[in-house]
């Protein structure tokens, strides 16, 4: 089979690799979309902890089933990427999704940014049949904005303010639409996200605009948002949480720091401010990500680029270069 292969920082190939056996406790999924996340670019660049070239990239796929203890060939499915221990304090208290020992499929072991991937076979999800592979290769991200939502106080009516426009913040904004916020800003430095963000119907403000803070004052009752969402994990950012977030309001950190960031903790203390952290996604969290692309439309348009698998690179460089939100990877 071909596969996209990160060899070394900033080096990726398109190789022949072996197709994957079945093995007990396993299915293999032959894939139709790989999406391209925030992960995989950091991996591309070299700064992912864990992941080691040669590595075949990829853990935002869907296709459908070649071998399944249960689901019949061809059944379209998405899969859950996390490869939990289950015998570590977190696995046994029933929170396999922080496993001490975490790894995911397309980090620690070979993804789904080929032809076949092999996974738990308890991890795949079936797509209904109103849902498109191309659509179910979405699951996974918006599965990250649902997690972190549901691990909010956000309640319906309240007033929420998202950094970042890529597709975690998107997925995030539009997962937020839907379970009834009532005033949304999304805040973006990329003209390219923001526009795409406004095209989509959101609010969307510059944080380096010198009226920044004040613009806040024309979307939300006290200038300040009930919750925070923080997925861009920037340092400037951090910087600014405990003052665009109200009095006892929340902020979330649903993207990765990869360094230690500036956080004012006397505002944080003063305010009443809660911090929640947030990683990857629950089961229930991927049923909650397929009912929304089920039952919602529009949740596909965060997709900008298709790339074929020989074209990867390209993928690559769109994300780089900002001028991309979702890159998917056809086969």
């Amino acid at each position: 089979m071909r596969a996209v292969v990160y060899e070394q920082p900033e080096t990726i190939s398109l190789q022949s690799c072996g197709i994957p056996e079945p093995e007990s406790g396993w299915a293999i999924v032959k894939v139709h979309y790989c999406g391209i996340c925030g992960t995989d670019l950091n991996i591309y660049g070299g700064g992912h902890p864990r992941a080691k070239g040669p590595l075949v990239l990829g853990h935002e796929f869907a296709g459908e089933i070649v071998s399944h203890p249960e689901l019949t060939a061809g059944a379209p499915v998405t899969a859950r990427p996390i490869l939990s221990c289950g015998t570590c304090s977190s696995c046994l208290d029933g929170i396999p999704h922080v496993c001490e020992n975490l790894r995911l499929v397309g980090i620690d072991r070979a993804g789904g940014m080929a032809e076949y991937v092999s996974v738990p076979a308890d991890e795949v999800f079936q797509l209904p049949a109103s849902l498109s592979i191309k659509q179910g290769a979405l699951i996974e991200p918006y599965a990250v904005a649902v997690h972190a939502v549901r691990k909010s106080k956000f309640k319906p009516g309240d007033q929420c303010l998202v950094f970042g426009a890529g597709p975690i913040g998107l997925c995030t904004a539009y997962t937020l639409r839907h379970m009834g916020v009532r005033n949304l800003v999304i805040v973006e430095v990329h003209p390219f996200r923001r526009e795409l963000a406004e095209q989509l119907g959101f609010a969307v403000l510059h944080p380096q605009d010198k009226d920044f803070l004040s613009l806040l004052n024309d979307h939300f009752k006290g200038g300040h948002a009930d919750v925070v969402f923080d997925c861009a994990a920037h340092p400037s950012v951090a910087s600014i949480l405990p003052e665009v977030t109200k009095v006892n309001g929340q902020i979330v950190l649903v993207g990765t720091y990869k360094q230690p960031a500036p956080l004012d903790l006397q505002s944080i203390t003063f305010k009443e401010i809660s911090i929640t952290g947030t990683r990857v996604y629950t089961k229930r969290d991927y049923e909650i990500a397929l009912d929304l692309m089920v039952n919602n439309e529009g949740f596909d348009n965060i997709i900008t680029h298709e790339f074929s698998l020989q074209d990867a690179q390209k993928g690559f460089d769109a994300l780089k270069s900002g001028n991309a939100v979702k890159v998917l990877i056809t086969m």
